[in-house]
């Protein structure tokens, strides 16, 4: 194994045994879903590995495409009742790949711009962080490049809640997608330096706006790379802090004269994070003047949005994975969408038009209504 990885040759030789003929989570895979190509599902990416490593196979363009099309969603293992963690295996499996260079060139592309600018969007290195707060707010790079009227709303709506939050990460990578890609030390390296703006802050809990935020800095930590989060600091979403302090009557909202029908649609990787299904909605209910319409794929089996490393490595699949998330909304008989993360907000954006829907902020919309 890369010794950069923390996950060892045997959890992954045997996550991939046990998933390569298991159908438990093939029914949930979003990928499997758009493609309708059994060898895009868990098993397949289980037995395409399994059969490189009894060489069988060989990484080769029609292997290296097959591995580098699954989302990393976390789906299956959502799904798994054996909790096994096959997006992390995949990983694993791309972080050897990367190594003997044989990954696709664009994985190495965007980890260049990875390395060289902390984001694979704009050739602008993090601004630096100004400040000493109780609480600070990473704000990444899907804020600052794709979706930033987020990030404007939210830091309105915390303000407004009593809390003056110092910024950090401005334009940096959370260290999901260099991971995804097979790049774990660069995407440790990243939360490093996260790590350092935030305790240069002197802040005691870190908001952050997505739930993918969330995960990167949760679970992703332990998993993949090895990294302990800074003890005595909380960890927040901001739609969490929100709903707090909607329920203890410091924010207020007026309610909206909207008429057309809206749906939620949960950000990509919230099935990862389970506790926080509620949360928008509740704040949703405050507002809005009718109940909103759920999708098919929600909650603990939502599909992802077509944002992630999957973008870059497979744009094809990537815009079939929004076309999807569109589509469950039009067949909902939603008129308008709603979700908080910068990139679903952006990726649901470019396509909106086709199906009908109108995109919406769930910051924004929050703000848009204060009392």
């Amino acid at each position: 194994m890369n010794e950069e990885n923390i996950m060892p040759q045997q959890t992954v030789t045997a996550t991939i045994e046990n998933c390569r003929y298991c159908l438990m989570c093939r029914h949930v895979c979003p990928v499997g879903h758009v493609t309708r190509r059994e060898t895009l599902t868990p098993h397949g990416w289980g037995l395409t590995i399994a059969s490189v490593q009894r060489g069988l196979l060989a990484w080769n363009q029609d292997t290296l495409d097959v591995l580098y099309s699954c989302a990393d969603c976390g789906t299956c293992r959502a799904h798994c009742v054996t909790d096994q963690p096959l997006p992390d295996a995949i990983a694993a499996t791309r972080a050897e790949i990367t190594a003997q260079n044989l990954a696709p060139a664009v994985a190495y592309e965007i980890h260049k711009a990875l390395q060289d600018w902390s984001n694979p969007y704009e050739k602008h290195a993090p601004e630096t962080v100004k400040g000493q707060a109780e609480i600070a707010l990473f704000v990444g790079d899907d804020a600052k490049y794709l979706w930033p009227a987020a990030l404007k709303s939210a830091l309105k709506l915390l303000e407004s809640a009593g809390v003056k939050p110092v910024l950090i990460g401005i334009g940096r990578s959370n260290g999901y997608l260099a991971s995804s890609l097979g790049f774990p030390e660069t995407a440790r390296m990243q939360v490093q330096v996260t790590f350092n703006e935030l305790k240069a802050t002197g802040a005691r809990r870190m908001l952050v706006l997505t739930p993918g935020d969330y995960y990167a800095f949760s679970r992703l930590l332990t998993d993949r790379l090895d990294v302990e989060w800074p003890q005595g600091i909380e960890l927040q979403e901001v739609v969490s802090l929100l709903d707090e302090k909607t329920t203890a009557g410091v924010l207020k909202f007026k309610s909206s004269d909207e008429k057309r029908p809206y749906t939620y649609i949960d950000p990509t990787h919230s099935l990862r994070i389970p506790a926080r299904f509620e949360a928008p909605r509740r704040l949703l209910s405050g507002i809005m003047s009718t109940a909103g319409r759920e999708l098919f794929w929600r909650k603990e089996r939502t599909h992802p949005v077509g944002n992630g490393a999957l973008q870059f490595m497979n744009p094809h699949i990537s815009e079939h994975l929004t076309y999807a998330r569109l589509a469950d909304a039009q067949q909902a008989g939603a008129k308008v969408v709603i979700t908080e993360d910068p990139g679903c907000l952006s990726h649901l954006n470019r396509h909106a038009d086709r199906f009908g829907l109108h995109i919406q902020g769930l910051y924004e919309l929050l703000a848009d209504h204060l009392i």
